[in-house]
């Protein structure tokens, strides 16, 4: 019996990078966010693929994240480093080439004590309340950072396109930038949908480039395919998993697949009415996920495959997402470390 596999595609990464660079003007360049080891998937062969397409600069969360990219594209490419500089960052920074961005005016003395010359980029506060300076605190550094390589802000409802803070953050950005000579970036996947008032200089998706919402339009990146352990054969009446949740109405056949939610296949599912799939046909999860196991009704099966498939074309990451009350972004990251990885089309 082998473990989960998880397949990642990445032709459709570089396909849905490409996607997103078409929605720019040709002076907007697409760079490539691959921070939480590329959305759980991979930073080094996600980042290679894309470097290989023609990716030239890469987001982490992390400096830590940033050495993995590094060794994956190569010496030219910049890679940028969301968190900016924290206490142990300075040899990461300085030995890998890696670019941080700012978010304070202490960052920025910390940054110019320890690495007067390396490059550096900054990141404001727009209205997300997050990472970035506040305006009170930009103004007073805003002469100090004229040799910044980057200054970024971010979206809190670019996923909503109608959402007023969307307008209301795009003018603070414009007011808070103007007149400065480094380039600019304001949006990530959901901000290029928005159009090109929000694109500037840079654009950088990140969710998008693996399949999932707000790109409507993205290939999918990922399935999902999970061993069958066992089928066995119950009468009406009888309960399958913890609880006794879920008792059969009429005789039915079970089978047991090896996945559960220490596989990021998270609990909630069992409820949520989600499909596990034999090729073209669904089949209803049943009874609770558990840990290292899931139970599926294939009582319609005419015969039983030694796989069965949670995420495909049929059904992607944000259909499981939402039948466990959550978000791509947490499906795809949560995905866990005993899947047999396969990359394809690399």
């Amino acid at each position: 019996m082998t473990a989960a596999t998880l397949t990642i595609d990445l032709n459709a990464v570089v396909a849905n990078w490409q996607a997103l660079n078409a929605l720019s003007v040709s002076e907007v360049e697409t760079a490539a966010v691959v921070k939480a080891n590329g959305y759980g998937l991979g930073a080094g062969p996600v980042a290679g693929a894309l470097a290989q397409a023609g990716a030239r600069s890469f987001f982490v969360a992390l400096a830590e994240e940033g050495v993995a990219v590094r060794k994956a594209v190569g010496n030219d490419p910049a890679i940028y480093v969301f968190s900016g500089l924290m206490n142990t960052d300075i040899p990461l920074i300085r030995d890998y080439t890696l670019i941080p961005l700012l978010n304070s005016a202490k960052q920025l003395v910390k940054f110019r004590m320890g690495l007067p010359d390396a490059p550096y980029g900054v990141q404001i506060d727009t209205g997300m309340s997050r990472l970035g300076m506040p305006l009170s605190e930009f103004i007073m550094v805003r002469d100090k950072i004229v040799k910044a390589d980057l200054i970024i802000s971010h979206l809190a409802c670019a996923d909503e396109p109608d959402h007023t803070q969307n307008k209301q953050q795009l003018q603070h950005f414009s007011e808070m930038t103007r007149g400065l000579s480094m380039r600019r970036s304001l949006s990530a996947t959901g901000g290029i949908l928005l159009g090109p008032d929000y694109h500037f200089d840079l654009v950088r998706p990140g969710v998008g480039l693996y399949g999932g919402e707000p790109f409507s339009n993205a290939a999918p990146v990922v399935t999902v395919s999970i061993p069958v352990i066992q089928t066995r054969n119950i009468t009406a009446g009888q309960s399958v998993g913890y609880g006794a949740a879920w008792v059969a109405k009429r005789p039915s056949k079970i089978a047991t697949l090896a996945a559960g939610y220490a596989d990021g296949l998270i609990r909630a599912i069992g409820d949520g009415g989600m499909m596990v799939w034999a090729g073209n046909v669904p089949c209803p999860i049943v009874g609770r996920v558990s840990m290292d196991l899931l139970t599926v009704d294939v009582t319609e099966l005419k015969r039983v495959p030694d796989h069965m498939e949670i995420i495909n074309p049929h059904q992607t990451v944000d259909d499981v997402a939402k039948a466990a009350g959550t978000i791509g972004y947490e499906m795809l990251t949560s995905l866990g470390g005993r899947y047999k990885r396969d990359y394809v089309n690399g």
